[in-house]
């Protein structure tokens, strides 16, 4: 470690020192082992939790989280050891770790957070990221391959949420998610709100973490998933894990391989995906682990279709989807009154010789030592690398001067390196008679990103219908490099003044180095350039969780967080402004299991405030928001009256609002931040029939309310109301004597053929893209 940082992390003590789904609720065991052990359905085990997760009050088979996750019950001996605790119906009773280092369940922290599991993705057929992400609660979600992984959080947006891979941070979020399919998760973990605590600038929304499927203790056991839909789309996938012969060792290895169609012409997007891991438990004291994991994919992109004037749709003019009165950001023209016009529903504007390509490598390895009974020693070192690449048209704006659709191209890669450690300290002890525990995290990383982009923007015109979509054309590029280092120190403890009441506390000191440079093409560096720039945030967050009764659980906490003001760290120029934003948050909420874990519900309240907002205001221009508001309510239930029906759903309302938004010409104070719905809604049913080939067939609706595609509020994203279906059959073993367990299903994507607009770019805000048409699919599903 150089002495500079040596320097800082000394800084960061002293500063640090002086502040003073649903899964399957079922019935008890007995009666569980009864109905299924003949007839095993597909799921075997829950997802866990990477730490051991604290066991359900009553004894009981796994219950069902909000997309209706279906577990068998099978005998103790045959499942794995991270198996043996049953799922709650809204999975509270497994560890994110992306919330907390402290080891506690979701119940036990004083924060709302959604734990969607390998099982749910699975039963929902949630085959994307972005389609868990629409299942969540409260979360919206871009759905193509231009908007793979753009967020909607409580308000917020882009890099305001920061995606986390397993924990770790690798840049803003809307510079370097991909599309990812889930076939090799684990969990998808959401944590609303500010929570910078545990993973830093960026945070002021929230997080979201992708964990990866972990090696478990016990007889091996394998699974392969296929699929087919009508859009000629495939999906592949195999893993397995368990204990080898050598004592000790556990190991888990995925791959899984998908070519998505889109339902716009010439669109489609593949990806590759190989993740392993080794554990190997030397002794009772000390376990050591190393992972790694290649991804790749490959579009060929949408990029939306255009606003058109209903005056020149005439009957082609289509209603619901759109509505509004815009004057173009990108010419100029007044197109007054805008549509979506049928005849675009499956148009393509990209140039024919489109790509869209990433190419991601991850190192991973550590240790856990117990140092004594009530300390622990964790530390893991990392390294990433990522090539990423964009070669497209990007802008599709319609002219009413011309009646012609302007485009025009875009180009920019990333070389991506990024390498660090994070070391934890937990100290289980005992104060005054009272239960505490306390971790102390050091984590350091450098970051080099370099980002070769056009310096020319090609443009031309097209028709709108049947447009001759031609070739991207000369293309000249300059660079641009961003290195940041960062060190973070944070401490987390919870305090137990009763059985029953806890107090949960957290402090995160932070430095952030960046230096920043960009050359023109001839190499020449632009003015004001290089420059560098560094910041010390200190976040933070405090509350309480109160078991009143059994099972029925009250919290509330005070969360901060910080973020860049203008854009996202890896872009800011010397002439932006340079400081954080700042973020709070007042939460208070309850979590309720009851029913012998067959029913479960929890409710949630908040308001955020951020202060030193800048916002696209079009194109890539930036206006100043002095502040953004954000207040709402989150309900989320799952209950299981009888052992055939299953019942969930949630709502989130949130009111988002931007103040002190002022500008010469003009002001959006009291306006909405882009793609925030007032409205997100969730509900599901299933019904299983116990018939020698035990069927089940279920229904998940989903509503968004209506959203606006940039700052100004003049086009509205008109809500939209989607279902699917889905029928699934579980194969007896004696079918298929080699294979545990077999279900084949049939799905139906978008039953009513529902036209709607799903995302809008603020930075593209000339055009929409659509969510998808009606699919049907096909599936198999193998354990054994």
């Amino acid at each position: 470690m150089s002495s500079i940082r040596a320097a800082r992390l000394r800084k960061l003590l002293l500063a640090s020192a002086g502040l003073t789904s649903l899964a399957s609720i079922d019935m008890p065991a007995a009666s569980a082992q009864q109905v299924r052990d003949p007839l095993p359905p597909v799921e075997v085990a829950p997802a866990q939790s990477r730490k051991p997760v604290k066991p359900a009050r009553s004894e009981g088979r796994p219950a069902r989280r909000t997309a209706a996750t279906r577990s068998a019950a099978v005998p103790a001996a045959q499942k794995p050891a991270a198996a043996a605790t049953a799922q709650t119906p809204l999975n509270t009773n497994v560890v994110a770790e992306s919330a907390s280092g402290l080891g506690l369940t979701v119940r036990e922290v004083p924060a709302t957070i959604e734990v969607i599991s390998a099982e749910t993705m699975r039963e929902q057929g949630y085959r994307t990221v972005s389609e868990v992400a629409q299942g969540a609660v409260g979360v919206t979600s871009g759905d193509n391959p231009a908007e793979p992984s753009a967020f909607s959080m409580r308000g917020f947006t882009n890099s305001q949420i920061n995606t986390l891979y397993n924990g770790i941070k690798i840049g803003p979020q809307n510079m370097t998610s991909r599309i990812m399919d889930t076939a090799n998760l684990e969990a998808v973990e959401f944590v609303k709100g500010p929570a910078s605590v545990m993973s830093g600038e960026g945070a002021s929304g929230g997080a979201i973490s992708l964990v990866t499927k972990q090696p478990h203790t016990g007889p091996i056991r394998s699974e392969a998933d296929f699929s087919w839909d009508s859009l000629n789309s495939f999906r592949a996938h195999y893993g397995s894990g368990g204990s080898t012969n050598v004592q000790g060792l556990d190991y888990r290895f995925d791959i899984s391989r998908s070519s998505l169609n889109g339902f716009a012409d010439d669109t489609n997007t593949k990806t590759f995906d190989v993740s392993s891991q080794l554990n190997y438990r030397i002794s009772d004291s000390l376990k050591v682990w190393g992972a790694i994991e290649y991804r790749e994919d490959r579009s060929k992109a949408y990029w939306g279709v255009p606003l058109v004037p209903i005056a020149f749709s005439g009957s082609h003019a289509t209603t619901g989807i759109v509505s509004g009165n815009y004057v173009s950001n990108y010419n100029g023209s007044n197109l007054g009154a805008v549509t979506i016009d049928d005849r675009t529903f499956n148009t393509n504007y990209n140039v024919l010789d489109n790509r869209n390509v990433a190419q991601e490598v991850w190192l991973r390895g550590g240790f856990e030592l117990k140092l004594a009974p009530n300390l622990t020693l964790k530390s893991q070192v990392y390294g990433y690398g990522a090539e990423r690449e964009w070669f497209n048209n990007e802008v599709e704006a319609f002219n009413a001067n011309s009646n012609l659709v302007d485009r025009e191209r875009f180009y920019v890669a990333h070389s991506q390196r990024l390498a660090g450690n994070i070391t934890n300290l937990t100290w289980d002890t005992n104060i005054a008679g009272l239960d505490n525990r306390f971790v102390a995290t050091l984590a350091v990383s450098d970051l080099d990103f370099v980002r070769p982009g056009a310096a020319n923007f090609p443009h031309d015109t097209v028709t709108l219908v049947d447009p001759l979509r031609g070739y991207y054309g000369l293309l000249t590029t300059q660079q641009q490099t961003a290195r940041i280092d960062n060190e973070a120190l944070s401490f987390e403890d919870r305090l137990k003044l009763t059985r029953s009441f806890a107090l949960v506390g957290g402090l995160r000191v932070e430095h952030i180095g960046l230096d920043r440079n960009s050359t023109d093409v001839n190499g020449l560096e632009k003015a004001n350039f290089p420059f560098s720039q560094s910041w010390v945030p200190v976040t933070g967050r405090v509350g309480y969780t109160w078991e009143a009764v059994p099972g029925l659980t009250f919290f509330s906490q005070y969360a901060t967080g910080a973020d860049v003001s203008a854009n996202n760290i890896f872009l800011l120029a010397p002439t932006q402004p340079l400081d954080l934003t700042t973020s709070r948050t007042y939460e208070t909420g309850v979590k309720h299991l009851f029913w012998d874990n067959r029913a479960e519900w929890s409710f949630s309240a908040y308001d955020i405030l951020r202060k030193n907002v800048y916002a696209a205001a079009g194109g890539m221009q930036l206006n100043i928001a002095g502040r953004q508001e954000s207040k709402g309510v989150e309900l989320a239930a799952s209950v299981r009256p009888t052992e055939a029906l299953r019942l969930w759903g949630n709502i989130a309302y949130v009111d988002a609002r931007y103040a002190d938004y002022n500008f010469a010409g003009g002001s959006f104070s009291g306006n909405t931040p882009p793609n925030v719905p007032r409205i997100v809604a969730n509900a599901g049913a299933s019904y299983r029939f116990f018939t020698p080939w035990p069927v089940e067939f279920g229904i998940v609706g989903r509503h968004v309310g209506d959203r606006f595609n940039t700052d100004a509020n003049t086009v509205t994203l008109n809500a939209y109301t989607v279902a699917d279906v889905y029928a699934f059959v579980d194969i007896p073993k004696t079918v298929f004597n080699a294979v545990d367990q077999a279900r084949l299903t049939f799905r139906v994507r978008n039953i009513t053929d529902k036209r709607y607009a799903i995302w809008g770019d603020p930075f593209y805000p000339d055009q929409i893209l659509l969510g998808a048409p009606r699919t049907y699919e096909i599936s198999a599903a193998f354990k054994w």
